[in-house]
């Protein structure tokens, strides 16, 4: 043994004492044990947690130099976009992960009704999952108003003016979530900080909530085969299941790599896909005295707003 592996050795056992780092590896990876049948549709979990790091990392960069200023947002937006190095690519992960954040979860969600994945014992999985995804919802609302465009504007005037329509509280309710009683520098100031700080905790303990869930009962598989219930008497480890590293964590990768290409693509060669990504309205400033010919969401809330319509 090296000089170098007998000091991480070492230094793993140091910290090992003192914080449950290789327990929980093993727990929740190398000695997690996952059916032998995932197909494709399991890529999509994995995903949505790598389109999340995405988002909290472009994020951070982003407020480095964003203004929550009506009168200066939308000109730092453009400033990231012309002035800051390597902005407008930080700008355009952000704005192009939202849309494929959402094309995940839709896929793991779709892969979840598909194969059952909220019967027993897993109900509790698809309510944190359920939650996550109204979690998302509201984070992309409140991100959607920052560029302060037209869209951004009268987008949120739309939605804030439905609480509105509640008998006798709604003015008051939607007066309360404006701060104002139109969409104002209040309101931007609000949604920022929901968008930037509550929502994104809110999110990161639901995942992890989540994730704890579904080590806890196991994953579900096509077949419906459960796993811990028939384990090996002396190890007892599920007789048909595998470790999910180095199997699935390998297998990961290849959903991974494909998935970065499509990012990749759309980012360099059609950020906007066609205004349903990025809408050709909202790279013009907000002005509340200009409403646009067509107040429609971008395209993961269209449902949704159809509904509420």
């Amino acid at each position: 043994m090296s000089f170098l592996t007998k000091k991480a050795d070492a230094l793993l056992g140091w910290v090992d004492a003192r914080f449950p780092l290789t327990s929980n590896v093993k727990a929740h990876l190398t000695e997690y044990y996952a059916p032998k049948n995932f197909n494709f549709w399991y890529f999509f979990g994995s995903l949505a947690l790598l389109v999340l790091v995405l988002q909290i990392v472009t994020g951070i960069f982003l407020t480095m130099h964003y203004k929550p200023e009506a009168a200066m947002a939308f000109a730092s937006v453009e400033y990231i976009m012309r002035d800051v190095p390597w902005g407008w690519l930080i700008r355009y992960m952000h704005s192009t992960g939202a849309s494929l954040f959402f094309v995940v979860i839709y896929l793991h969600m779709f892969r979840g009704l598909l194969y059952g994945s909220y019967r027993n014992p897993r109900e509790l999985i698809w309510l944190f999952g359920v939650g996550i995804f109204l979690a998302l919802m509201g984070e992309a609302f409140f991100g959607y108003l920052l560029p302060w465009g037209q869209m951004s504007y009268w987008g949120a005037q739309v939605i804030t003016s439905l609480f509105g329509t509640v008998p006798f509280i709604g003015p008051d309710i939607a007066e309360w979530l404006r701060g104002d009683y139109l969409t104002s520098d209040a309101t931007l100031n609000r949604f920022f900080a929901f968008h930037v700080i509550a929502l994104p905790l809110v999110i990161i303990g639901l995942v992890a909530a989540h994730i704890i869930a579904l080590h806890e009962v196991g994953s579900n598989n096509p077949d419906g085969v459960e796993i811990k219930k028939v384990k090996d008497k002396t190890t007892g480890i599920p007789l048909d299941g595998i470790p999910f590293h180095p199997y699935y964590s390998v297998k990961d990768l290849v959903g991974v790599v494909v998935f970065l290409i499509v990012f990749a693509a759309i980012i360099f060669f059609a950020p906007e896909m066609g205004g349903y990504f990025l809408e050709a309205n909202n790279f013009v400033p907000a002005d509340p005295l200009v409403t646009p010919a067509h107040i429609a969401p971008t395209w993961y809330f269209t449902p949704y707003y159809s509904i509420l319509r």
